[in-house]
């Protein structure tokens, strides 16, 4: 089966095993689902991440984090795909998007690599929005 939106396709996955209350996810990596699993722990929204060779493509194993106290809270309570295949969503800095006025984070593809809105704004480069998680 041909996946067309890879990146769509990672976020679901983490929403579905986030809702299901998962330990961790399983994702077939690319070099920019890498940079996402590595803003997300740099973010504080998931534990870790390892990539695991399988003489293919490999895969990344996401351990999903939660709130400690009764039951598991999700740490992410949402994830969003913005720019699509169909219809590419670009901002520059002056209008760049404040998700959850600025409790969440936007990830953007940007021409100095895969970043957070926050760091685009220091960087003074705008880009490509590739999702919103809070």
């Amino acid at each position: 089966m041909q996946i067309t939106d890879s990146i769509a396709d990672m976020l679901t996955r983490i929403r579905n095993a986030n809702s299901a209350k998962h330990d961790s996810v399983d994702v077939p990596a690319s070099n920019i689902k890498k940079s996402i699993a590595q803003i997300l722990l740099d973010e504080g929204y998931i534990k870790s991440f390892q990539i695991i060779e399988d003489g293919k493509q490999g895969v990344i194993r996401i351990a999903l984090k939660y709130r400690p106290g009764k039951g598991k809270t999700q740490v992410i309570t949402g994830l969003r795909r913005v720019s699509k295949p169909g219809l590419r969503i670009y901002t520059d800095v002056e209008n760049m998007p404040k998700v959850m006025k600025g409790l969440g984070i936007a990830i953007l593809s940007t021409s100095k690599g895969i970043m957070t809105d926050r760091q685009a704004r220091k960087e003074n480069v705008g880009g490509e929005v590739l999702a919103f998680i809070w």
